[in-house]
């Protein structure tokens, strides 16, 4: 698409728009009050790294639009909820069951997914070393169990969830668990054999081979979940109006914007994407709370109470 035809599509969205003012202290993306962006730290990559993965991309955006940008990093899936809830973020990226907690507090709406391969989902696995006799979920009663961040949705929530499903209560069953905090902490523990088995999603685990931090000859998949929505970036709900279709109108042609290329487009974990889509569903992202709700704030105190015993 020509930057003619992109300038004519974004005028015809913002015509739909009155502008409004913001009801609460957001910023408007001006030099001094630049649009204030925190991402969760995914993979257990590095600030800087975490940064310069999504750098390229609102670059793009600021360039096409003017439009300035602050970007941080959360040190937790958990302080990301509550910068975007204490008004000291205008946009966030979320895992799934972090933005649900944003949302349902009133602080989040979803503003863009990433797109792989024509799909906006990836999975959550449950992985085991080949030496640790687990051919099942069952197996893993009496086993060293590692999990991340307890407000993950693909290390720790829907692992857990597939785990009580199928009748293992971590807490009660698991010889030892381990919460390494991240994707990549999980996996290394699995590689190292500090662990007989771990969650991660199956994104991080090939990009755990790629890098050669773990050999997939020595690990095997006890189980693959169900699809889970890309973990979506999202803006609070009062930041204005034409801003928020400035945004989304940015996302969905990020790929034909000038000053970017299709290399630095990235996702979850800083892995390489086809683009995005700003056509995301509440209630599709609703239905994915489901994957996990028997993983309650009891479940989850019991199983950091167990990790406290190591």
């Amino acid at each position: 698409m020509k930057l003619r035809k992109l300038l004519s599509a974004m005028t015809a969205a913002l015509l739909v728009n009155i502008a409004t003012p913001a009801m609460a202290a957001q910023n408007d993306g001006s030099a001094e009050k630049p649009l204030r962006v925190i991402l969760i730290p995914a993979d257990g990559g590095t600030e800087d790294g975490t940064k310069k993965d999504f750098q390229p991309i609102f670059d793009a955006i600021s360039k096409f639009y003017n439009i300035k940008f602050d970007i941080k990093v959360g040190q937790s899936y958990g302080a990301v909820v509550e910068a975007m809830c204490n008004g000291a973020a205008d946009i966030a990226w979320y895992g799934p069951a972090s933005y649900l907690q944003a949302h349902n507090r009133g602080c989040a709406e979803l503003l863009a997914v990433a797109v792989k391969h024509g799909e906006s989902v990836y999975y959550s696995g449950i992985f085991a070393r080949k030496d640790a006799n687990i051919n099942s979920i069952a197996d893993l009663k009496g086993k060293r169990i590692a999990l991340g961040d307890v407000n993950s949705t693909s290390s720790f929530n829907v692992p857990v969830a597939m785990m009580l499903a199928a009748g293992v209560n971590p807490a009660q069953d698991a010889a030892v668990i381990n919460l390494a905090g991240s994707h990549a902490n999980v996996l290394k523990a699995l590689a190292e054999g500090l662990v007989d088995a771990g969650g991660a999603s199956f994104d991080s685990y090939e990009k755990a081979v790629n890098q050669k931090a773990i050999d997939p000859s020595k690990i095997k998949v006890v189980v693959k979940s169900n699809p889970i929505p890309q973990p979506p970036l999202a803006v609070h709900p009062d930041l204005d109006k034409n801003l928020k279709s400035k945004l989304k109108f940015a996302f969905s042609n990020i790929a034909n914007f000038p000053g970017i290329t299709k290399d630095q487009i990235r996702g979850y974990g800083g892995g390489k994407v086809d683009g995005y889509t700003a056509v995301v569903s509440e209630k599709q992202m609703a239905e994915t709370g489901k994957m996990f709700e028997t993983v309650t704030d009891q479940v989850k105190a019991d199983i950091m109470q167990k990790a406290g015993k190591r």
